[in-house]
């Protein structure tokens, strides 16, 4: 088994129904919630690391993760066996903050993973990938 395959595996088996805290560091532990999506009305404003929101870019707002961490957030498959369906964003803004909600997606990664819609809102688990190096 090659380590891609691997590691899809490990990140499918590892997404349980209990929410864990967010790893500091690149880990192949899951956090599991509510995933929702900035709206567009945004775009324009900064974010709070002080770019500029862009909401065609892969973006995402954390309440913890430092900015720049990126992270893959896979959509956890529903009693009608939708999901699955993964993205790879960098976050650059802090939130949600609606309780319950673990990460907000930009509307062109949302769209990705079928958050952007009527509730706009999915379960999903996301892993971090790579993060910033501690200064």
């Amino acid at each position: 088994m090659n380590a891609r395959a691997a590691f899809v595996l490990l990140f499918a088996a590892a997404c349980g129904r209990e929410p864990m805290a967010a790893p500091p560091s690149p880990s192949l532990k899951p956090e599991c919630g509510v995933a929702s999506y900035y709206h567009g009305a945004l775009a324009g404003n900064p974010t709070a690391n002080g770019e500029i929101y862009d909401p065609a870019l892969f973006t995402a707002a954390h309440n913890t993760l430092p900015f720049d961490t990126v992270v893959i957030v896979r959509r956890r498959y529903d009693e009608d066996g939708g999901g699955g369906e993964t993205v790879t964003v960098r976050i650059n803004d802090r939130g949600p903050f609606v309780e319950g909600r673990i990460i907000d997606l930009s509307p062109a990664a949302a769209k990705i993973i079928g958050v952007f819609g009527e509730d706009g809102v999915a379960e999903v688990c996301l892993v971090v990938v790579n993060a910033p190096a501690k200064s």
